[in-house]
């Protein structure tokens, strides 16, 4: 550490080491640089009572993969010094620090760093800088340290592990660079996996360091306006609580979230997952960050019934030929004053008592230990090219190879592109590199150890949308993590009131409303013409209706038929008999015109039935009408008959001279013409017509004709209902005239059955919708028919055909002798 004390006054100055931090591993060189590795990741606090200078902090709990990003190193400088095509003629030096994994520790390795190789001989205070670049840090809490202590000497820092997003802001940090992808890419992959396999109620864990804060403020910026909702979110201490640990732990077992996303350093997640193994808790489907989810420390078969499945997006691989050989040279004897080296008597074989350490099938964070000292080699080989007087700097002049500032260096790192092992590295204006993962999944392996197995990838230089690629059947994982269980078809998410809004109920569609699809919003009104399925799924034709050839048409058409073949029965009796009293005396011209026009009423409920077309609705209303008033016009005229006849007592006054069979045709003829006018202008100027009635079932379409003009429909009926009352009022006064046969007494019976049926029709026809108006229609229809058939006739055919005794004019007239 270096110390500036201020000399009196004429005193010359003095720089003196008042503390020192000595280096792990060190080697001399033409050019020096640093190095930081968390070779420990547990911290030990000294007692702090400031009556003594402390302790340093004491580095606990050795990690076996990060000395092999630090051996990775040294091999990376061994190789280049070796080279004859880069850095002829010059060689590198290095000097490595244990961070311990912490802030503090590292901020110790800073500053050892940059008293240059051997710190009692430097030129602490003088001269250019001992080193020119730094490789460092895995933790981006420790980067952010690092490059504020190297920023005032302009010394640029190559991270191998340091993915926050934060350190992308030049402003703050103008000398870091990294080899290893920026966080937004990792965020935004995770958010695209979390869609991609619908785990829409997740939780989150952090670390208490700026990578876990930034990166869980990307992800939460990449799942708005998604379907992913966050249960929870917890921070694992910097400075490990075991009661803390157990209160996450106990969210993640009580929370329905069976995803949990984690962004936390391997360190930070060793004694976390030991205490959650502990809890004997499964059915957990981790979602891990790149800073753990390849550390080989995980692989032991302990872990994997509770860890098995993990999913995670690990940076790019490489091959490093020499790595494994190199690996295994390593020997306490080598460096006898080294306390990193765990104790061993040297006979060990590494690769049974380290695995971790031998791990080199799939080099990553060593893999980009690597790069990194070759892209300063590169740069400083590229830097030592320039020819003067067409250099970058100042009036194009060249770095001095025997001096050469940090900042000269940065420069052409800055530009610097060059390949390795087939893959091309360099860096953009903010000093990232390109971003790719590995998709990697957990999976057993041989012994019951876990194995890392890369079941896709993350391209971040594919266009959007395109960056994912994963092959979903070689992944091993826990398929659901919802709030609320998927909407199916046929409903719809209803949010509930307080709650996230991946936290809803599902609601089935309303009658006329579907959806088509899982997890609907809201449900879509079909087209007018189609109507929801019982599902609610899909729109299908609503049903027709219409008064057709069913079981209820049919009976009407029967009782039509049978009805107008009774009333031809009773006129061909009629016609037959038509020279006996009975048929005589009561007028027969006038009862083969009712039994004519009953004959029509029978038959007119026919149109009724059937598919609504223009010409039906037409000739509906307007036959029954004009048939009704025919019939009811010659009723009245046989009333005006019989009451003349039994009311002209005085001799000479012969009312029937004014009533004889032209007059009544006449009458029959003037009553049943108002009728027809009023249905000519009803046709003439709005005539009923067939429609689609979709408003009283919404479920059908109802056919029907509609009678255009609602007055001219109320018109006609009210014409018959008058002409109806007209010969009620004429019958009741003729009820009790003399006469063994007073058809006055029929025709009054006949009237009040068809008042009552007209008054039984007019409101059950305005409550009743289409084929339903039809049948009540067409009921009303046949029942007056009916009952004027049998009213004024089945007296008369029962004496005509059963008591021809009685079918005389003595009986008839009541003078017949006792």
């Amino acid at each position: 550490m270096v110390i500036v004390t201020s000399p009196p006054p004429f005193a010359a100055k003095v720089c003196k080491l008042l503390n020192s931090f000595q280096p792990a591993f060190v080697a001399k060189g033409d050019f020096v640089i640093g190095g930081t590795f968390p070779i420990h990741y547990n911290q030990e606090m000294p007692d702090l009572n400031n009556t003594y200078r402390p302790m340093p902090v004491k580095c606990n709990g050795f990690d076996p993969r990060a000395f092999r990003w630090a051996q990775t190193m040294r091999l990376a400088v061994e190789e280049i010094n070796q080279s004859t095509e880069l850095l002829p003629n010059y060689t590198l030096g290095y000097k490595i620090f244990d961070s311990c994994a912490y802030p503090l520790t590292g901020k110790r390795a800073a500053l050892a760093v940059l008293n240059g190789l051997i710190e009692d001989d430097s030129l602490m205070c003088s001269g250019a800088s001992p080193l020119l670049a730094v490789i460092g840090e895995s933790g981006s809490a420790l980067s952010i340290v690092l490059s504020r202590i190297l920023q005032p000497f302009r010394i640029p820092m190559i991270s191998y592990f340091s993915s926050c997003s934060c350190l992308s802001d030049r402003r703050k940090y103008p000398t870091f660079f990294r080899v290893i992808p920026n966080d937004d890419y990792q965020v935004k992959a995770i958010a695209q996996l979390l869609v991609r396999f619908n785990w829409t109620w997740v939780g989150l864990v952090r670390g208490d360091r700026e990578y876990g804060r930034s990166a869980v403020e990307g992800l939460l910026r990449e799942l708005q306006g998604t379907k992913v909702c966050v249960a929870y979110q917890e921070i694992i201490p910097l400075l490990y609580s075991r009661q803390k640990a157990m209160e996450i732990i106990q969210v993640m077992r009580s929370s329905l979230a069976k995803v949990v996303v984690v962004f936390s350093a391997e360190g930070e997640m060793i004694p976390f997952l030991r205490d959650y193994m502990m809890q004997n808790i499964t059915g957990i489907q981790w979602v891990a960050s790149e800073a753990w989810v390849t550390a080989t420390f995980f692989t032991g078969s302990e872990y994997y019934p509770y860890m098995g499945g993990t999913i995670g997006f690990g940076i790019r691989r490489g091959h490093i030929s020499r790595l494994s050989d190199y690996l295994q040279t390593v020997n306490p004897q080598m460096y006898p004053n080294n306390v990193l080296l765990p104790p061993c008597s040297g006979q060990e074989s590494l690769l049974e008592q380290h695995s971790a350490y031998m791990n080199t099938s799939s080099p990553r964070a060593a893999y980009n230990v690597y790069k990194a000292v070759y892209a300063i080699a590169h740069s400083l080989h590229n830097l030592l090219l320039c020819q003067p007087g067409s250099g970058p700097f100042q009036s194009n002049s060249c770095a001095q190879s025997n001096n050469i500032e940090p900042w000269q260096l940065q420069y052409y790192l800055q530009e610097v592109t060059f390949n390795i092992a087939g893959e091309e590295v360099n860096f953009d204006l903010r000093g990232d590199s390109i971003p790719y993962y590995d998709i990697i999944n957990w999976q057993r392996g041989t012994g019951g150890k876990t194995e890392f197995v890369i079941v896709g990838l993350f391209d971040g230089a594919k266009p959007v949308g395109d960056e994912l690629v994963i092959q979903e059947d070689r992944i091993i994982w826990v398929p659901m993590s919802v709030c609320s269980a998927s909407c199916l078809p046929g409903s719809r998410k209803a949010a509930r009131r307080g709650e996230p809004v991946c936290c809803f109920d599902c609601v089935p569609c309303e009658s006329g409303k579907i959806s088509n699809q899982t997890n609907s919003i809201e449900c879509t009104f079909c087209p007018e013409d189609f109507w929801s399925n019982k599902d609610r799924t899909a729109c299908i034709p609503k049903k027709v209706e219409f008064l057709a050839y069913d079981s209820l048409g049919i009976a009407l058409t029967v009782t039509s038929v049978v009805g107008a073949c009774l009333t031809l029965a009773v006129f061909a009796v009629f016609f037959y008999h038509r020279s006996t009293a009975i048929v005589r005396v009561n007028n027969s011209e006038l009862s083969f015109f009712i039994l004519f026009a009953l004959t029509l009423c029978f038959l007119c409920s026919l149109v009724f039935i059937g598919e609504p077309t223009f010409w039906s609705c037409m000739l509906r209303h307007t036959a029954f009408s004009i048939t009704f008033s025919l019939c009811l016009s010659c009723i009245l005229g046989k009333t005006l008959v019989v009451l003349a006849a039994f009311t002209a007592t005085r001799p000479g006054d012969n009312m029937m001279k004014w009533l004889g069979p032209r007059q009544q045709r006449v009458i029959i003829f003037s009553c049943t013409l108002v009728q027809v006018v009023i249905c000519a202008a009803w046709l003439i100027d709005a005539p009923p017509f067939p429609s689609r009635n979709t408003q009283y079932e919404r479920s059908k379409i109802i056919l029907e004709c509609s009678v255009g003009s609602s007055l001219a429909f109320w018109c006609v009926l009210g014409y018959i209902g008058l002409q109806a009352c007209l010969c009620f009022a004429l019958a009741f006064l003729a009820r009790k005239l003399p006469g063994n046969f007073n058809e006055a007494k029929f025709i009054t019976f006949s009237m009040l059955i068809f008042c009552a049926v007209l008054l039984a029709f007019i409101p059950a026809y305005i409550s009743s919708p289409g084929n339903y108006a039809d049948a009540v229609e067409s009921f009303a229809i046949l029942a007056s028919s009916f009952g004027l058939l049998f009213c004024l006739f089945a007296p008369k055919c029962y004496i005509i055909l059963l008591k021809p005794e009685k079918n005389t004019k003595q009986h008839l007239m009541g003078k017949e002798k006792k």
